[in-house]
């Protein structure tokens, strides 16, 4: 995989990115390649919860216990991202993507794959992009790009993600974690 795609890694929202979907928006990149990419906005929770939608995952997923507005593409479908402790092999009903996150098929029954997940969370819809948009986006200084770690995808504490992923870059990025909601209240 070439070093310009971003699986496995975040894009933060720059503080010039408005909209409901993506205004500061932390994405973990689930696939980027040659044709395109997807992800998921980590901390844009729901109000709906995950009972409401798919009964039986409630007891399953990591706290808050509700559906994440993944993007803006395929809001009816529902994807769940998992944590698989260790380097065992994946469990029936998990794809692996990179490191420990994996892809849970929600089809399968709850008690086939809840023992074997260190966490879950699940979305409405993904954030997608064509072919050269995402890099496009990065270089027009939509995204910053920062490596992810796995607490990211399960913060119980959705609502601080933004902040705490800049806050804990090494270099002048961290700044950017201060920027005002309103610039003209600086």
């Amino acid at each position: 995989m070439s070093s310009s795609f971003h699986t496995g890694r975040l894009l933060v929202a720059t503080p010039s990115v408005e909209g409901d979907v993506f205004r500061r928006s932390v994405i973990l990149m689930l696939h980027h390649d040659d044709s395109g990419a997807q992800g998921v906005v980590l901390n844009k929770p729901l109000e709906a919860r995950v009972d409401s939608v798919l009964p039986g995952w409630q007891r399953v997923v990591t706290a808050p216990p509700v559906l994440f507005q993944g993007g803006p593409v395929s809001t009816s479908s529902a994807l769940g991202i998992v944590t698989v402790p260790g380097d065992e092999p994946e469990p029936l009903g998990v794809q692996r993507l990179f490191g420990s996150i994996g892809l849970v098929d929600l089809d399968v029954p709850t008690p086939v794959v809840a023992a074997e997940l260190a966490g879950m969370r699940i979305f409405a819809g993904y954030s997608g992009w064509s072919e050269g948009q995402v890099e496009m986006e990065i270089r027009r200084g939509d995204w910053y790009v920062v490596d992810s770690e796995v607490r990211d995808a399960f913060t119980p504490e959705p609502g601080r993600l933004w902040r705490d992923v800049l806050r804990r870059q090494r270099d002048s990025l961290a700044f950017v974690a201060n920027f005002p909601d309103d610039p003209a209240m600086n």
